[in-house]
């Protein structure tokens, strides 16, 4: 029997970004965990040695920094497709697993609503669509931020700064539902 153990071994960066420091969280078969920036750095670092507690601060390795790069290129308003990061998903339940697909199939600058979420998988119930989203451990990579609630409703976002954070990343990506053009579009 081979030893996965290195496999599970845990590390963590932090990042600049325009939107503030992120966190990255990554072991030999994917990224483990994103974090959003907190007040400042130092919380930022405090959460995620809490909510990872076996991790080792280290520098990203090329395959990592590749995918902090895209992060942060996203973050500056140019469209990045992430649908291609590993994720480890060990211990994510199969529900969450299948949300943050059909999320990870919205591209930068598009929204669903939870229940278009839920009925490309088959679940009748928004409320199990936010909540799966709401424990979303890949922010911005599963991008759970251009999920809304119907009517045009922001939704909810568990993120340090809820509803304000999430409207900051889709005025990043310029996110509509559609190619219809906006009030904006017609004055300008």
């Amino acid at each position: 029997m081979q030893d996965h153990s290195s496999e599970r071994v845990a590390f963590h960066t932090l990042f600049d970004t325009p939107i503030g420091v992120c966190g990255l969280v990554w072991n030999g078969r994917g990224i483990v965990g994103v974090h959003l920036p907190e007040d400042d750095a130092s919380r930022t670092r405090s959460r995620i040695e809490k909510r990872f507690p076996e991790s080792s601060e280290a520098s990203p390795p090329p395959g990592i920094q590749a995918i902090i790069d895209d992060v942060v290129a996203l973050l500056n308003g140019e469209p990045r497709d992430l649908s291609h990061v590993p994720l480890d998903m060990e211990g994510v339940p199969e529900l969450h697993r299948r949300v943050y697909e059909v999320a990870l199939s919205i591209p930068p600058g598009r929204l669903l609503t939870y229940g278009e979420v839920g009925s490309r998988i088959g679940v009748g119930n928004a409320r199990l669509i936010g909540q799966a989203l709401g424990k979303n451990p890949f922010p911005i990579i599963v991008p759970c931020h251009r999920v809304v609630a119907a009517g045009g409703k922001l939704g909810g976002f568990s993120a340090n700064g809820g509803g304000q954070t999430k409207l900051r990343l889709l005025a990043i990506e310029d996110a509509r539902r559609d190619d219809s053009p906006t009030l904006f579009d017609l004055i300008s």
